[in-house]
């Protein structure tokens, strides 16, 4: 089964072509900068172990045209991987928000299209680009199933105790005001593949996923627990521009005693927060050789960041009541050693014992880095979203 896996946002899109059931795409690819003068998309091919990589510049007016120029690729006569566009069986679209609706993966059909369209108020950044992705695969993937899988999904096993918050009961039943979490499509992906490396289904874990966007997660026999993003996906850990967990009161006072409007401060958590409001940058990479050329708030930076996540294992740690492994994924969880290791220094007491020597050899597979004693394994999971939405599209169908 040919299954065409798109994740549209606002100016982008990212796609992967796997043939189901194997596990490795046969291309992949990025849109930028759509609707903007100087249009990139960066198409590549797998074939023999092989990688082709085609790039170009490119007058992209908006998705539509970006998908068709996507589609030519596909079917190029010298380098296509599919003759024509109805050889595509699925497209799986991730959706970011599925609120309450939707707790599974879901074929699309015109009620499923109104209910995210009713969404869109809380991603607005997400569900409406992803709703135009999935406008606009239906144009040119006419004999392929749609299939929306929901960022939020995953968490839709919390317990009420644990997604509700503490305000009045009619918030919740008239406006559906809850944590809803994200991230679920990654929380699931890895914490399944550390559950099949562990050979216990079972398997207590607390999955981390530190990207540009942060988020961590408490799974127990393979469902969410409880997760650190709410009902937006600003709350929780520090990230690369959001500020995470702030007392609101905070709020306030910016409002009352300071003059800030609301959209100030909306901006102000969300983009000039976090790592980049704590040094001036938001990529680790560059606040790591500021802390290497002796930068202070760099090094603070570090260490916040670090014990937020740390508050975070210990919360969830009590409610699994215990934990056999911690998962570190995404770009900085996967590649950040120093983050690594201040997460998990002086966490003896909870059975969490770096090996350094480990800890500090890169790669791009499943690996343990804790010390062979450590009563908990620390496990750093590469993450595959792309190939997470194949599955459940796959699994779906029925093939």
């Amino acid at each position: 089964m040919n299954i065409f896996v798109v994740n549209s946002g606002s100016s982008s899109i990212k796609y992967q072509l796997f043939k189901m059931p194997l596990e490795k795409p046969i291309c992949s690819g990025l849109l930028e900068r759509i609707g903007l003068e100087g249009s990139v998309i960066t198409h590549k091919i797998y074939k023999d172990n092989k990688e082709k990589v085609i790039k170009k510049t490119i007058d992209l007016p908006d998705h539509e045209a970006g998908l068709k120029e996507v589609a030519r690729l596909l079917t190029d006569q010298v380098s296509g991987v599919i003759r024509n566009p109805e050889e595509i069986h699925c497209v799986g679209h991730r959706v970011v928000h599925g609120g309450e609706t939707f707790a599974e993966t879901a074929i699309i059909t015109p009620p499923v299209k109104e209910e995210i369209k009713k969404l869109f108020p809380l991603a607005p950044l997400h569900n409406p680009a992803n709703y135009m992705g999935i406008e606009v695969a239906e144009k040119i993937f006419t004999m392929a199933k749609q299939v929306a899988v929901f960022d939020t999904a995953f968490h839709q096993s919390m317990p009420e105790k644990a997604f509700r918050f503490a305000i009045p009961e009619s918030f919740y039943t008239d406006l559906r005001i809850r944590s809803y979490g994200f991230h679920g499509t990654s929380h699931k992906y890895v914490s399944q593949q550390a559950a099949k490396y562990l050979h216990n289904a079972n398997a207590k874990i607390i999955s981390i996923h530190l990207g540009n966007g942060c988020s961590i997660a408490a799974v127990d026999a393979g469902k969410s627990i409880d997760t650190s993003m709410g009902f937006g996906p600003l709350s929780g850990l520090i990230m690369g521009t959001r500020s995470g967990d702030i007392d609101p009161s905070v709020i306030f006072h910016l409002v009352d005693e300071l003059g800030y409007e609301i959209e100030q401060v909306k901006t102000l958590l969300n983009r000039r927060s976090g790592m980049q409001g704590l040094t001036g940058f938001s990529d680790m990479r560059d606040i790591s050789k500021a802390i290497a050329e002796g930068d202070k708030q760099a090094a603070l930076s570090y260490d916040m960041y670090a014990y937020r996540i740390k508050k975070y294992i210990g919360s969830y740690a009590a409610i699994l009541n215990g934990v056999d492994a911690i998962v570190f994924t995404a770009g900085v969880g996967e590649n950040d050693a120093n983050v690594r290791m201040r997460v998990c220094t002086n966490m003896e007491y909870l059975g969490i014992k770096l090996d350094e020597g480990r800890n500090n050899i890169r790669s791009g597979d499943l690996r343990e880095i804790n010390a062979a004693d450590s009563p908990v394994k620390i496990l750093v999971v590469p993450t595959n979203e792309e190939l997470e939405i194949a599955q459940q599209c796959f699994e779906l169908l029925g093939e």
